[in-house]
């Protein structure tokens, strides 16, 4: 073969690859503002522990030892440790972030803490990388008001709930730059991606409230989701 005809069939080789490799799903744009991400600590953990928030939420979520669970934006940790504690050694708890310093002091403390029922990830802001049909629940805790493209999020997302689990939203009653959900804008959000809402109760002693969500139907393709109006 020639020089000529070797370059040639290289050439080739390397479109029909290109050709090959599946294009990025194009989803719309989130008309609402995002709160910026301000820190890896919401409270302390004493002051959260001293307002029962942890436990309200796990007794609304319904989590059971030997669930498997998600904590989605994790940060430091606070939600995990707790799920970890009452799934026990026969459950499983998966801590995401996509802060790669934060994920690594989060598996120091992990570690600290022998918490071997406990797997910690880094993903992405628009996929927490989350294995598909796995969570019987997956928590996003104060942290869904960040979220910057939130259908790309809840697409992918949405997969790693298993098909009776449930995707349960903590935040606060108030605006976006604030660092809190519209609850309104929360649901229409996850009905968008085939999330009904089956749960919405508000926390004792302050704004903050807690939605549930179950997969109702197929996940929509990217180009038939319809975004909100904020």
């Amino acid at each position: 073969m020639s020089s000529r005809s070797a370059d040639l069939a290289t050439a080739l080789l390397l479109l029909a690859g290109c050709r090959a490799q599946p294009s990025e799903p194009h989803f719309p744009t989130a008309h609402r503002e995002v709160a910026p991400i301000v820190g890896t600590t919401f409270s302390t953990e004493d002051a959260r522990d001293r307002a029962g928030e942890a436990e309200d939420v796990m007794e609304l979520a319904g989590v059971k030892a030997g669930m498997s669970v998600a904590d989605v934006g994790a940060g430091e940790g606070y939600y995990t440790v707790r799920l970890a504690r009452v799934v026990g050694p026969r459950g499983r708890v998966l801590a995401e972030d996509i802060v790669p310093e934060v994920r690594d002091e989060l598996s120091d403390r992990i570690q600290r803490e022998r918490l071997d029922n406990v797997a910690v990830k880094l993903g992405t802001a628009e996929n927490p990388m989350l294995p598909a049909a796995s969570f019987d629940r997956i928590f996003l805790v104060h942290m869904y008001h960040e979220v910057e493209a939130p259908y790309a999020f809840l697409w992918h997302m949405r997969e790693g709930v298993k098909p009776d689990g449930l995707v349960i939203v903590v935040d606060s009653n108030r605006p976006v730059k604030q660092h809190g959900m519209p609850p309104a804008l929360v649901k229409c959000e996850f009905a968008a991606l085939g999330l009904r809402q089956v749960k919405f109760n508000f926390l004792s002693g302050g704004d903050v409230y807690l939605m549930a969500f179950q997969p109702a139907g197929p996940r929509p393709a990217p180009e038939q989701i319809r975004p909100c109006k904020a």
